[in-house]
């Protein structure tokens, strides 16, 4: 398989066009419809422009594409919506109550629920649907998953298809909490580690690596952090991932 630079790049173009949407008056249920259709003829466009010529290449030179990829849409979100902070309204209040003792935010209650979902969907679309495997066949070898009839083209189309789908929920969350704004492009810079951790071929792995790193920061941020200055939340993962990187490459799973 290959990373994809440009998911991140994703999210943001997504909440963009969300947001933008519903700055001109549509609601969200159809701006979310809309958004949907937006991301999948984008995914049609990426196939046929950056991935078909590609095809047989190297997987380091599919990553470029995507690294390329990834500031071309940063700037064509930029040129086509501004670049200023907007502000996205999906209902949910920011506020928090309190369990136990335990405060809970409702808006990232609402992010946890909602990713719980998606990767409990993503897992058995993966495992149990005949284009889910073929998925994971051409992310394992896409000359060889060609050779046996697979449609590399249309495999690709869905992949991105469901990468934007993926996107849209991504930035909604994301952009109800701190604003649609360009730092959300980063978004995939932060699932890096948590997918080395994991590991790159393991949906399991990339909930336990998730988990390890979200805990782990928020750990490290209330007892180290004191000791360092604070922002440990911001290398936490990172750190981690590099020690993985020596001593266990392949990840957990």
């Amino acid at each position: 398989g290959v990373f994809n630079f440009a998911q991140g790049v994703m999210v943001l173009f997504a909440a963009l066009t969300l947001v933008g949407l519903m700055e001109r008056g549509v609601p969200l249920v159809p701006s979310l419809a809309l958004t949907m259709l937006v991301m999948v003829a984008l995914a049609f466009v990426i196939e046929r422009v950056v991935l078909r010529p590609l095809v047989n290449q190297e997987h380091i030179i599919l990553f470029m594409a995507t690294i390329g990829l990834n500031f071309f849409l940063e700037g064509f979100g930029e040129m086509a919506w501004g670049a200023n902070v907007k502000k996205l309204d999906i209902g949910i209040p920011d506020t928090s109550f309190i369990v136990r003792g335990v405060q809970i935010n409702r808006l990232e209650l609402t992010a946890a629920l909602t990713a719980a979902a998606i990767v409990t969907v993503l897992a058995i679309f993966f495992q149990r649907t005949k284009i889910g495997r073929a998925l994971r066949a051409v992310a394992d070898d896409h000359e060889a998953a060609l050779s046996i009839g697979i449609p590399l083209q249309t495999i690709w189309v869905v992949v991105w298809s469901v990468s934007g789908i993926v996107a849209i929920a991504a930035g909604a969350v994301w952009g109800a909490k701190s604003g649609v704004q360009f730092s959300l492009s980063l978004i995939a810079l932060q699932a890096l580690p948590v997918l080395i951790l994991g590991g790159f071929t393991s949906v399991p792995g990339a909930i336990v690596g998730g988990l390890i790193s979200g805990v782990g920061e928020k750990i490290g941020e209330v007892y180290w952090g004191p000791l360092v200055g604070g922002a440990i939340e911001n290398w936490f993962a990172y750190v981690v991932a590099l020690v993985f990187l020596v001593f266990r490459p392949q990840g957990l799973f």
